[in-house]
């Protein structure tokens, strides 16, 4: 008996579904880019319920006829290739015939579309793969499709869709990838009724304005390099402008929106030495070339491109960064007529002299520098074996017993696992480690003390982490945050993206300290900051910190985003390597730190103290 046969169509477009419709956001991007292809330029969006209830996608395009409307929704139907060459020139954003075929397996469809010469139009609806009606109807020019019910065939991909801010955020994504490839046409934005986002059709410095901020536009240095193998157009970020977390990173190739982690690269060489270490520079990168040389047809998504003579397309794409940041004084220059010149002491005029006093010596006729403190002398102990850079990155690891010791005992295990034996405190070692005696500094890192059997060493950024984390976390808890009112409030502008995200923590950061207005479009008014908040801190980087923490969190508000978020607070709060305490500040650190249940490990997993017994001392000499 033959036992292969083939699939149903509902079954085979619900396979492919699989690939091509992973989230509503995927269901925005094919509707947005069969918009483009039909030549809209304006488009309206309109969302309930992050796209779960509804997607309507509307546009003044070409529209289509009955026949082809019908056709539109069977698998591998398109018009825009006829043959298989053609994959090699394409110059749509659409080509595979998948998308409307996967959306209606998994939704139920709806679609209105007439062409400008036609006096009517149709009306489609489907559900399933099936057509239930078609009708013709009186509507605009242009097509209007409806997407309802998402998955309501597959409760299992239903079930694993994430909160509301999250697909939210996910779509706005998705759009922005579509807006910043065509600049000229307008989109509108609707959720549950609301405007989220409005984006005017004009030139591409203005559509990043738009979608992020109107400082960004400050920080932008333009990009603008022609050859036969590509053209290179758009705008790199000013060094300044690079951030740790959320930075604005772009690529685009014929108008289409790719990664690409080898071009991703180049651009990272030319900031070397520019920006901090773990920093992420800004960029909006435009590839122009001849669609011979590249192959979009790698993944129905179509974000994954493949170049013919990458190489030579890199060394290009990093000659026009090099040149824009040169162009703007970004890369330090070397004077070569200054550089070896002597330095010239200027002496003062005659009349200047005349003013001049003789300097005097001042000493202390008492002072018998073999005569120290005991404290001095254990200061001079640290000073002379455990000298450390004064300026340590936090994230630096903990340095070479060798060179801690300045070479003089030869290295057998690392300096921090040896002293970490006696960690963590067991509940009948707790009293016999508690700290005693005087607390001294170490490098401007490191707070040294003792117990009555062993010296302690703690890392201060680390253990104020610890504390504030523990504060913070109750006060997030209790629901009892300690604000400080703004008397001028300052406003900071939030990319859209991250609206829906900051939306569903603004109960929890109240918590914390955190006032802040919704002004709309982006717009938020800082009414109120942490009381205990330096002045400091950049306000906007912290904020976009804590929605990097938020923005992955499945079930929304829980207990594990609390901490994430005490933590990120906690974190930019906390002392730095580098800042010198008194004895007095050091003695309420530690002394509070040991108030804490965990004193050993931070919340983040990092050790906070070491401890070295009379033992370990005993082997170093």
């Amino acid at each position: 008996m033959d036992i292969i046969h083939l699939l149903p169509d509902s079954v085979a477009n619900q396979i492919a579904a699989g690939e091509v419709v992973q989230r509503p956001a995927s269901v925005i991007k094919e509707l947005l880019e069969n918009s483009i292809d039909a030549g809209a330029t304006d488009i309206h969006i309109i969302l309930r319920e992050a796209g779960r209830e509804l997607i309507q996608v509307i546009d003044n395009g070409k529209g289509m006829s009955p026949t082809d409307a019908r056709m539109a929704f069977e698998r591998h139907a398109t018009s825009k290739i006829q043959q298989a060459v053609d994959l090699f020139a394409l110059h749509t954003m659409g080509f595979r015939g998948e998308a409307l075929a996967s959306i209606v397996a998994v939704a139920e469809v709806e679609m209105r579309t007439r062409r400008e010469e036609d006096e009517t139009g149709v009306r489609l609806k489907m559900a399933g793969s099936k057509l239930e009606s078609q009708e013709s109807v009186a509507c605009p020019k242009g097509t209007n499709l409806e997407v309802r019910n998402l998955f309501y065939n597959v409760p299992a991909r239903r079930k694993f869709l994430k909160s509301n801010q999250t697909e939210l955020s996910n779509i706005i994504t998705e759009l922005q990838h579509v807006a910043l490839a065509n600049p000229n046409v307008g989109f509108t934005l609707v959720h549950n009724d609301v405007q989220m986002l409005q984006l005017l059709s004009g030139s591409l410095k203005q559509r990043i304005t738009q979608l992020f901020n109107k400082g960004i536009s400050q920080q932008l240095l333009p990009l603008d390099v022609e050859n036969d193998l590509v053209t290179i157009h758009g705008f790199i970020g000013q060094p300044s402008a690079a951030r740790k977390k959320g930075a604005l990173q772009f690529f685009f190739v014929n108008d289409r929106y790719m990664r690409h982690p080898y071009f991703h690269k180049a651009v990272l060489e030319c900031y070397q030495d520019l920006i901090p270490e773990g920093s992420q520079p800004n960029y909006f990168i435009y590839l122009k070339v001849d669609p011979a040389s590249i192959d979009v047809n790698i993944h129905p998504t179509k974000t994954e491109i493949k170049f013919e003579n990458e190489p030579a397309r890199w060394h290009i794409l990093m000659a026009a960064v090099r040149e824009a940041l040169g162009k703007f004084n970004a890369v330090p220059t070397i004077d070569f007529d200054q550089a070896d010149a002597p330095e010239i002491t200027v002496l003062p005029s005659r009349e200047e002299s005349k003013h001049m006093t003789e300097p005097k010596v001042h000493y202390d006729p008492g002072y018998n520098p073999f005569r120290k403190t005991q404290a001095d002398n254990w200061q001079s102990l640290y000073d002379d074996f455990l000298t450390l850079p004064s300026k340590v990155s936090e994230d630096q690891t903990e340095p070479d017993e060798s060179e801690a010791l300045g070479g003089l005992v030869p290295p057998t295990a690392p300096l921090s696992s040896r002293m970490n034996e006696e960690l963590p405190l067991t509940e009948d070692k707790q009293q016999d480690l508690s700290p005693v005696g005087h607390f001294i500094q170490v490098a401007n890192r490191y707070i040294a003390t003792c117990s009555h059997n062993a010296l302690l060493l703690f890392d201060q950024h680390r253990a104020h982490i610890a504390v504030l984390y523990d504060r913070y976390y109750q006060q997030m808890c209790n629901k009892q945050g300690i604000s400080q009112q703004e008397l001028f409030p300052e406003i900071v502008e939030i990319a859209a993206a991250d609206v829906p995200v900051l939306e569903k923590i603004l109960p929890e950061l109240s918590y914390l300290g955190f006032e802040l207005n919704n002004l709309g479009g982006g717009s938020y008014a800082i009414a109120g900051k942490p009381a205990s908040l330096e002045n400091q801190i950049d306000f906007h980087a912290l904020l976009l910190q804590m929605i990097d923490a938020a923005r992955d969190e499945v079930h929304g508000v829980s207990d594990a985003l609390n901490r994430k978020l005490a933590l990120r607070l906690a974190q930019a709060q906390a002392i730095r390597a580098g800042k010198k305490m008194c004895e007095e500040e050091m003695r309420q650190l530690v002394e509070s730190l040991f108030d804490l249940k965990e004193h050993t490990y931070g919340p983040d997993g990092r050790l906070i103290a070491v401890s070295l017994s009379a033992s370990d001392i005993e082997n170093r000499f």
